[in-house]
């Protein structure tokens, strides 16, 4: 019988040798194999064919799936990120510390950036108000959040140009929202950014080169970035109208996306003439092995309530009502008049000292403070990037000068009775709730915007596209000659008065109202206004 096994288990071992060699062939021919040719790309001897086994089955392997044909815009962009981008992310990684963890959250905004150009390319447009076009903006949106977060962290750090050049520059990518010349606008905000890099490249002009390196690397990349906008999206991103819907596109990109779970371990191979299982526990349990007892059952808490006494009652119909006490008619108040006499519920009276309803008491807590008494928080006048913010500036004879550029926005809050003076061109100005405030200003990008401003004051002294004015009182605009052309929008506004140069140097403004007055009718079916005039 010995013998027998012997035998069995020799022949078993030459069979699985012989299906290990015949395996090794097949993955050796696999990996050279060429599907554009459908031959072996590496010469050489062919393999001899490993004995056939009975019992053994053997498949060929599948040959590797061809690459996915991509359009050239995805291409390209490709290129981009093995070029330029990861030139920059090699000298952020040389530098290190905290300008490589800014540029991986970079890289991380180029992944979602190429993402969503791909999802384009394969679906049709789901509109800007819909929720899946906001999924697709998802990792882009959480990516540059991550960028301007490192900025906005660490604004005391010695290579704080260094993330403030990165962070300017990367809100720059959401160009794809943009349907009009996106390269202009991705153009114009790195433009701004710029600021931050001259200053490295001036610090270290004769300084560290890896910092200068650093430099040139990310401004290549910027205007390779903007050479890639102007040859692929002019017009803006094109959505593809005979593709998928952009819901199935992205559950698509989520599957391939998604880890491949690792395969089980296999089971232990059977061993022949093993040993047998263990026998089944004996009668008795632990007791009778010599071990501790078992723990003891807790106490019973009695039975279980019995349920058909609530059924017993149910079935009783109409009987069921015999157990309940009847109502004196002492106790009725439609047959005993004096019960009504009873005194309702005094109502509760509020601190004005007048009745009301009866409402529940105030939760406790602090009045608000009068407006007098509130702390003050001090002036603040800084610029952010390119943005400068002026806040809480309330003494009247003061005047607040700042000097501009093309592409600073200046944004004023909670003034009062100050004045500002901006030399320079700038982009745009946002001025809210600051009463009796004066601006003077040399010249505007866009557009000046005057939100709940009483008696406030304006002069352009050269030109301003657009004045937006909206829930203002008694505002006051002086225009110059080369602002003729000024547009000017006034929303639930009164008391506007635009002041027009004189024509010669030695006169005097002149002062014309804004309409307030409107007569509206229908005519033909439709709502005409017109302005009411006033004559005399």
């Amino acid at each position: 019988m010995a013998t027998s096994n012997m035998h069995n288990l020799t022949t078993l071992i030459k069979r699985l040798e012989a299906a290990t060699s015949r395996l090794e062939d097949i993955a050796s021919s696999a990996s050279s194999f060429d599907p554009a040719t459908g031959a072996n790309s590496t010469p050489g001897p062919a393999a001899s064919p490993a004995p056939s086994t009975p019992g053994i089955a053997v498949t060929a392997a599948a040959p590797p799936k061809p690459a996915e044909n991509l359009p050239p815009s995805i291409e390209d962009f490709d290129v981009l990120m093995r070029g330029d981008l990861k030139t920059y992310v090699d000298h952020s990684e040389a530098i290190g510390g905290l300008v490589a963890e800014q540029a991986k959250c970079v890289v991380k905004c180029f992944e979602a950036l190429r993402r969503f150009l791909l999802i384009t390319t394969k679906s049709k447009n789901p509109g800007m108000s819909s929720n899946i076009y906001m999924d697709t903006l998802k990792g882009l949106q959480q990516g540059i959040i991550s960028v301007d977060k490192i900025r906005d962290q660490n604004k005391q750090s010695p290579v704080k140009d260094h993330l403030m050049l990165v962070a300017e520059s990367v809100d720059a990518l959401a160009w794809v929202t943009i349907d009009h010349k996106p390269a202009e606008y991705f153009a114009e905000l790195f433009g701004g950014a710029q600021m931050f890099g001259n200053k490295i490249l001036k610090g270290n002009k004769d300084g560290d080169a890896a910092q200068l390196e650093w430099t040139k690397s990310f401004y290549k990349l910027m205007r390779s970035m903007t050479s890639y906008i102007k040859q692929h999206h002019p017009q803006g991103v094109q959505w593809n109208t005979d593709g998928k819907d952009a819901a199935e596109v992205l559950r698509e990109l989520d599957i391939k996306a998604a880890p491949t779970p690792p395969p089980a371990p296999p089971a232990p191979p059977a061993q022949a003439g093993g040993p047998p299982p263990p026998p089944p526990p004996p009668p008795g349990g632990l007791a009778n092995l010599g071990g501790p007892p078992p723990p003891p059952l807790p106490p019973s808490k009695g039975p279980a309530p019995d349920i058909s006494a609530v059924f017993n009652e149910l079935n009783k119909g109409e009987a069921i009502t015999s157990g309940l006490k009847k109502v004196d008619p002492s106790m009725q108040t439609h047959k005993n008049p004096s019960l009504r006499t009873t005194e309702p519920v005094p109502a509760r009276k509020d601190s004005q000292g007048s009745i009301g309803r009866n409402k529940s008491p105030a939760p406790p807590g602090k009045k608000p403070k009068p407006e007098t008494l509130r702390t003050k928080k001090p002036p603040k006048k800084e610029l952010d990037g390119s943005k400068w913010i002026i806040e809480n500036f309330e003494n009247p004879s003061e005047i607040i000068e700042i000097d501009v550029e093309r592409n600073h926005s200046i944004l004023i809050s909670k003034c009062k009775g100050a004045t500002l003076r901006v030399k320079g061109k700038a982009n745009a100005i946002s001025i809210d709730n600051s009463p009796k405030f004066s601006v003077v200003l040399d010249a505007l990008v866009s557009s000046v915007d005057v939100i709940k401003c009483s008696n406030f004051a304006l002069q352009v002294l050269e030109t301003v596209p657009t004045v937006l004015l909206d829930q203002c009182d008694g505002v006051t605009l002086y225009l110059s000659k080369d602002s003729l052309n000024t547009e000017i929008f006034t929303s639930k506004c009164s008391a506007v008065n635009v002041n027009l140069p004189p024509d010669t140097e030695d006169g005097d403004y002149t002062e014309s109202p804004v309409p307030e007055q409107f007569k509206s009718y229908v005519r033909d079916g439709q709502l005409v206004t017109e302005i009411v005039e006033h004559a005399g």
